[in-house]
């Protein structure tokens, strides 16, 4: 029997560990890689194009919302399992517009989600059953049934994304042109363009703007200038 290959994006070790030690105990489950941000999962996915990538929302560097939309579009075969401790409704509306394969809450038992994993390497869908009632909460608050489902115009680029999550997790402009690898200038440009598209004026605003968006979490950076 062939086994699902599976791939863990959480920055957070004793978690990871966790979850390896379980899904390993499964005979059809092999996890092939752990990453601790999404930068990470988008480059070993790549590499290793695993059937399943198991992610984490809040993750430093990059987030998993944008590794999530760079790896369904570098790899599609692949399939994303959301797995966060978030359940907030605009996270729910942003997974499903990028198109996830399913989305559990961190309390779910093991069982669930080894068989999430099994469903969506199916090509099914699943989701945690407080997740399934947001949505259809979510779609009948819509005037036609289905809202949540659409696609939403994307305010923000991927490098403005990764150049934003940078920036309001307090990294300078030469560190934030060392990671992605361009320049200092073109850093500057983008820091510009951000503030002119979203009509702010400083990185307090920024900041402000990417904990609001999910991009981060208000507690990776506690302290605004």
């Amino acid at each position: 029997m062939k086994r699902i290959t599976v791939l863990l994006a959480e920055d957070h070790l004793i978690v990871r560990e966790g979850l390896r030690a379980l899904l390993e105990a499964e005979g059809d489950i092999e996890v092939v890689g752990e990453v601790q941000t999404g930068r990470q999962a988008v480059q070993l996915t790549k590499k290793l194009r695993p059937g399943v990538v198991v992610m984490d929302i809040a993750m430093p560097l990059l987030n998993g919302l944008e590794a999530t939309r760079q790896i369904l579009k570098a790899v599609p075969a692949t399939r994303v399992l959301i797995l966060s401790a978030h359940s907030d409704d605009e996270y729910i509306r942003q997974v499903v517009m990028l198109g996830a394969a399913g989305y559990l809450i961190k309390q779910t038992s093991a069982d669930l989600l080894s068989r999430a994993i099994r469903e969506i390497q199916k090509g099914n869908t699943f989701f945690s059953p407080s997740i399934a009632h947001r949505l259809h909460s979510l779609s009948l608050e819509s005037p036609d049934g289905c809202g949540v489902l659409k696609k939403k115009k994307t305010v923000l680029t991927s490098r403005e994304v990764e150049v934003l999550q940078l920036i309001a997790e307090g990294k300078a402009n030469k560190q934030v042109a060392a990671e992605l690898g361009i320049s200092v200038k073109t850093v500057e440009k983008h820091r510009q363009h951000l503030m002119s598209k979203l009509d702010l004026h400083d990185t307090a605003g920024l900041t402000r703007y990417a904990i609001a968006a999910g991009i981060i979490e208000s507690r990776v950076r506690v302290t605004l200038i």
